[in-house]
């Protein structure tokens, strides 16, 4: 019998998503994010439910991103399904931010590109002292959507954005603070227990100024958008990498456990 990749578990005014592949370490396959995005859907119309908190099965992985064996094989078979990844991922985090109540990422375990995207479209990010945290796309051969970018831009700053996708590097320890990666950094041992005392206090508030300000936030941080030349560039950029021939090699020398071999084509 089949295992449900997504779980859901509501306490009160709380509901908590629990991505639920760890043998693949939570990764966003094509099935997880259709149920996410069904589920979200479903719940913005239950005002009873004031906060969403977003965790991973078991503790070595909150989310590694984007499930790689799902990427295309070969570069340039189909245009559309190739960028397919790409729409369906960018719809899951429009409907995380734009959800309605306030969304905590509690990062029990490692995040990774899309992944760690996945976190930072939450409203609030929490995560456990011994994770770590990384970028990977240069190392792939993924030139990351501009959309991405913004909200990186946006929530962890300028500087610690260039050095998060230019270096590939992973992180820990007290650099996630330090970097802005996460807003909280706990030991493991007290993370549950303060992440549901932070979603039942922001649950037990006025729900029209929890929405509202939600809203607003979102309304000044939407001000930020490049106009349509640029924004046609930058796609253009997008998708020319991500049906080059070094995407192809990304994918296999990840695979295969050995260092990629790019040649820039």
């Amino acid at each position: 019998m089949p295992i449900d990749s997504l779980l859901i578990e509501r306490k009160g005014n709380i509901c908590t998503l629990v991505l639920n592949r760890p043998e693949k370490k939570n990764s966003l396959s094509p099935e997880l994010i259709q149920s996410l995005l069904t589920v979200l859907e479903k719940l913005s119309g239950d005002d009873t439910i004031r906060v969403i908190v977003i965790r991973g099965s078991g503790d070595q992985a909150f989310c590694s991103g984007y499930d790689i064996g799902s990427l295309p094989t070969k570069a340039g078979d189909n245009r559309d399904s190739n960028l397919e990844p790409i729409n369906r991922v960018e719809s899951l985090f429009k409907t995380i931010i734009h959800y309605p109540w306030p969304v905590i990422a509690m990062l029990n375990g490692a995040a990774y590109g899309a992944g760690f995207e996945l976190a930072i479209c939450c409203d609030i990010r929490i995560g456990a002292e011994d994770i770590r945290i990384g970028m990977p796309p240069a190392k792939l051969g993924i030139v990351y959507p501009w959309n991405g970018l913004k909200r990186f831009i946006q929530s962890i700053g300028l500087q610690t954005t260039r050095e998060m996708f230019f270096t590939g590097q992973t992180y820990e320890g007290s650099n996630l603070k330090q970097m802005g990666l996460l807003d909280h950094l706990v030991p493991r041992k007290k993370l549950e227990a303060f992440t549901y005392q932070m979603a039942e206090a922001i649950a037990g508030n006025a729900p029209l100024a929890l929405k509202g300000t939600k809203k607003v936030i979102n309304l000044i941080l939407d001000d930020l958008q490049l106009d349509n030349n640029n924004r046609m560039v930058a796609e253009a950029i997008t998708q020319e990498a991500f049906l080059s021939e070094d995407v192809k090699e990304g994918r296999l020398a990840f695979l295969e456990k050995r260092p990629p071999q790019f040649e820039g084509r």
